[in-house]
């Protein structure tokens, strides 16, 4: 049996940004997330949603420059987590990439093709890190294609809005099943890029498409529209919702609208009659296992590694006396997968946190 320590308290928070996640307002409302994290928190970036550029990287590099150089005063430790493409050596599926994710107190994922997320992510070790890691605490911040991707049902803006195919929705990662909320995040509600001669709300389709779109979806659906500059922060510990920055959310249900404007609360229970799920629902039994022995790791003494990471160290240290490389590298992924990292000096082997 799985052991079930953690409560639903231990849930982090879920703030999903409309889009200027990097601009001021972006930057007030980090200011409030990380002032409820850990002194020098780990930031996880997920560089997923963009992987399919040639520049994914720099992407999430410019992302990580905004944490350091706006948020400075939090000290934030960056992580960029390369999992751009499955099947090559940057897979989301590559434990190696992914594992830094499990020590995350933040992981943010924001640009790129939402559909493209989607296939990268689905049933992912990145993705069953990155729910096992909220379910522990860790707060999660999707903008842009990110976020679009966390719904039931996913926009494909690229392939409608630049492509011009037909209407249709794709199927997205469903973040919120386990809450039985069945969402469909729409970003960039308000947007007015195309002026007076073409309207660009509702994330680039406009309106009067949109509407269409809205007669294709399951009459239970509910789809939430995020203006720009605008957040939703879903606390699921006290199952609250809080609107933030310059704009409002729509609220589409049963062909009702309502409007929430900045700095209005509502309880997480008026979209839907929700639950908070069992922690380990749907995460697979060995990431389970393993993200509470690395969550445990956490709150070690910071004088040193656990006993478990100790043992595997002198283990590996017996291997690499009698030359059996092999199993001594397979030790020290043992050993990063707790999230400890093994160097070996001229004294002896130094184990230091990830």
């Amino acid at each position: 049996m799985i052991e079930q320590n953690f409560t639903q308290e231990t849930f982090g928070p879920i703030v999903i940004f409309g889009s200027g996640e990097t601009s001021l307002s972006g930057q007030r409302i980090f200011d409030q997330l990380f002032g409820q994290l850990p002194e020098n928190p780990r930031v996880s970036l997920l560089e997923t949603p963009a992987g399919f550029e040639l520049n994914s990287y720099q992407v999430v590099e410019r992302i990580a420059e905004f944490f350091q150089q706006r948020l400075q005063n939090y000290q934030p430790r960056i992580d960029i987590i390369e999992a751009r493409k499955q099947g090559t050596a940057f897979s989301p599926n590559n434990a190696k990439i992914a594992a830094p994710l499990l020590n995350a107190d933040m992981i943010f994922a924001g640009p790129g093709s939402p559909t493209y997320a989607v296939r990268q992510l689905q049933d992912s070790i990145c993705w069953h890190y990155l729910v096992a890691r909220h379910r522990m605490g860790c707060a999660l911040v999707f903008a842009s294609a990110a976020a679009i991707a966390l719904g039931t049902h996913v926009l494909p803006v690229y392939e409608i809005y630049k492509a011009g195919h037909d209407l249709h929705w794709v199927p997205g990662l469903d973040f919120f099943a386990p809450f039985r909320l069945p969402i469909t995040i729409i970003p960039h509600w308000n947007n007015q890029d195309g002026g007076e001669h073409l309207d660009t709300s509702c994330c680039f389709l406009g309106r009067s498409r949109f509407e269409t779109m809205l007669e294709m979806l399951p009459k239970e659906q509910i789809v939430i529209g995020i203006d720009e500059h605008t957040a939703l922060w879903i606390d699921c510990s006290d199952q609250c919702c809080r609107v933030m920055g310059l704009g409002t959310i729509t609220i589409l249900n049963e062909g009702e609208q309502r409007v929430i404007s900045s700095g209005s609360s509502f309880p997480l229970d008026q979209l839907a009659d929700c639950s908070i799920p069992n922690p380990a629902d749907g995460i697979p039994v060995d990431v389970w296992k393993l993200a509470q022995q690395v969550h445990r790791s956490m709150f070690q003494d910071e004088s040193g590694p656990p006993q478990e990471v100790q043992a595997l160290s002198n283990e590996r240290q017996q291997a690499r006396d009698r030359k059996d490389w092999a199993t001594a590298d397979k030790i020290r992924d043992q050993i990063a997968k707790l999230g400890w990292l093994v160097n070996d000096t001229p004294e002896g082997p130094v184990i230091s946190k990830l």
